[in-house]
């Protein structure tokens, strides 16, 4: 592994260092992209040991605080985020701080950051990213006339496919639902199905939900089978698994 698959912002970043420790903090910066989705564990281990190495460089702290998120950890996440806008001055992990304050229970405070100065530095992907969160805020407290209206943009009636579309396709849609407007909401999850390349969303599963559409498993009941025997590896392989981030994201502008 070798930091030249990261980001040419994350490099920089790792020129503060001596050639032999910004080569190998950006080979675990590479371990940390490649394991997140499949082995969290050692994907934190190698986090920890670029924060161990490198503890001001920002990349090193995103990557760690990225790991504490896919896992769950909100508090951890949301220090290392703080820690990483304080280093390098930019807010590009805003959405994920909201996301972490709404998280630990604090709506107040994720609203509050949400309407932060910060905000007019985000870029497009980052405001999106930021809507879709506070509109889950505002669907948590009840204003579901609110969570849908904060998604209402040109962005969301767009035929153009970006990496986001299906997300907010689906965020719109669950707010829909919210309101009682079935209608409306099987049109949107049918839309994000119909984006969602990545299968990032159950979209196309809430669908067939609204259309009444359910399964049985053929195998419940069946006590002489063993209940794992017909599950293929790659449904085994695809449990826990997330958003995917690209070894070039940690420390760079998403």
């Amino acid at each position: 592994m070798s930091s030249r698959q990261l980001d040419r912002s994350v490099r920089a970043q790792l020129r503060t260092l001596s050639q032999e420790n910004a080569e190998g903090v950006g080979a675990h910066l590479v371990m940390v992209a490649q394991l997140l989705d499949s082995n969290i564990q050692a994907a934190e281990a190698h986090a920890e040991t670029a924060v161990r190495r490198a503890g001001r460089v920002p990349a090193a702290r995103e990557a760690l605080g990225l790991v504490a998120y896919r896992k769950g950890d909100w508090a951890r996440a949301l220090n290392e985020f703080r820690t990483v806008r304080r280093l390098s001055g930019s807010s590009h992990l805003l959405p994920l701080m909201v996301d972490c304050e709404r998280a630990l229970g604090r709506p107040d405070r994720a609203l509050d950051l949400a309407a932060s100065p910060e905000v007019g530095s985000l870029d497009q992907a980052e405001r999106i990213e930021l809507a879709i969160v506070v509109s889950g805020i505002r669907r948590d407290a009840g204003q579901f006339e609110s969570a849908a209206a904060g998604l209402e943009t040109p962005t969301l009636t767009s035929a153009a496919r970006r990496p986001w579309t299906a997300r907010l396709r689906y965020a719109y849609a669950e707010a829909k639902l919210a309101l009682g407007d079935v209608d409306a909401a099987r049109l949107w999850f049918a839309r994000a199905a119909d984006a969602d390349d990545d299968l990032a969303t159950d979209a196309a599963e809430r669908l067939e939900e609204l259309d009444g559409i359910a399964y049985t498993d053929l195998l419940e009941g069946d006590e002489g089978g063993d209940p794992d025997a017909d599950v293929s590896d790659d449904v085994r392989d695809d449990e826990g698994q997330g958003p995917t981030d690209s070894a070039g994201r940690f420390g760079g502008r998403r």
